[in-house]
């Protein structure tokens, strides 16, 4: 992860004696020592606090300060919603652990900060990748098979309708959309008995390797409730985005997708019924990302969204 410093916070400093009085106090010597501020760019004001002269650092996300499209926004909620999904996915899998909560300091959530390099970084130079994927798919069915719950089908057709809304296509586009995912609803496809909680946000820049081990960030929008392949469809895309925009062609990202899915199924029928339904959950990564984008490559992002769907007809 990228990060700036910004400051240095010295004591009498009330976020900084907040730090160090009241949430890491019991892991730290000096209680006079200065912390170093690093601001890292995200949808909310993100920080790391940097305890000198301590080898200890944190991490401070601000809910009251949004820096991306959602300004209307009810921090107190997002802030309790985070802290109780990392308490929860925390008590499964690896995850920068919630330290504290405090609405007095722009309802701050502090974790630990958890060193390394990410996801992303091994993608990027393709260094030891199936292996990590594999250690990332191994977490994520971990979570999934640990958070057994009831499915709500409708919630994930309400979620893939309001990306749509948000990229604003044109009527003919939209509809053939529409039309899609209308076979998809009507289809048996993605009907199961039970649904779980999912990471949601599953983008190389929210899994850490330290020690080996991978470290989830990130959890304010995660569900419950889920399909557990919502998680593999957004991390494929990601991979089929970033291959095609950086590596030379998307095509290059398959062997990796197809050894992450492996890793991730019991067998090779579970691994049949996970292939089968990923498409739909795959559009919507893909969608996702074209938000983001412009030009050719978010015409590109929709065209494989739209491929992606097409995928029920063939069934």
């Amino acid at each position: 992860m990228a990060y700036r410093y910004i400051n240095t916070l010295s004591p009498g400093d009330p976020f900084r004696d907040w730090l160090v009085h009241k949430v890491v106090g019991h892991r730290i010597r000096n209680k006079h020592c200065l912390v170093e501020v690093f601001k890292h760019n995200s949808s909310h004001t993100v920080c790391k606090y940097q305890f000198e002269g301590e080898h200890l650092s944190v991490m401070a996300k601000f809910f009251a300060e949004p820096t991306g499209r959602l300004k209307d926004y009810n921090p107190y909620k997002g802030m309790m919603n985070e802290y109780r999904n990392l308490e929860k996915a925390g008590s499964i899998i690896n995850v920068a652990k919630p330290l504290a909560i405090d609405k007095n300091f722009n309802y701050v959530l502090v974790t630990e900060y958890i060193p390394g390099k990410s996801l992303g970084w091994y993608i990027k130079y393709e260094e030891k990748l199936y292996e990590r994927l594999a250690a990332v798919a191994h977490m994520l069915r971990q979570l999934h098979e640990n958070t057994i719950s009831s499915y709500n089908k409708v919630n994930e057709f309400k979620n893939c309708h309001e990306v749509l809304d948000h990229l604003k296509l044109d009527g003919d586009t939209r509809e053939t959309f529409n039309k899609l995912l209308g076979e998809w609803w009507y289809s048996s496809w993605l009907n199961r008995e039970h649904g779980c909680m999912v990471h949601r946000d599953v983008t190389p820049s929210n899994y850490i390797f330290h020690n080996g081990k991978p470290y989830a960030l990130d959890f304010e929008s995660s569900w419950s409730h889920a399909h557990p392949v919502r998680d593999l469809g957004i991390l494929t895309a990601e991979l089929k985005n970033y291959f095609e925009l950086k590596k030379g062609g998307d095509w290059k990202a398959e062997p990796y997708i197809g050894n992450l899915l492996w890793e991730y199924s019991k067998d090779e029928k579970d691994f049949d019924s996970v292939t089968k339904v990923l498409p739909f959950f795959m559009s919507i990564g893909l969608l996702r990302s074209a938000r983001i984008h412009q030009g050719s490559h978010r015409n590109y992002l929709i065209k494989e969204a739209r491929e992606c769907l097409k995928a029920i007809n063939k069934g």
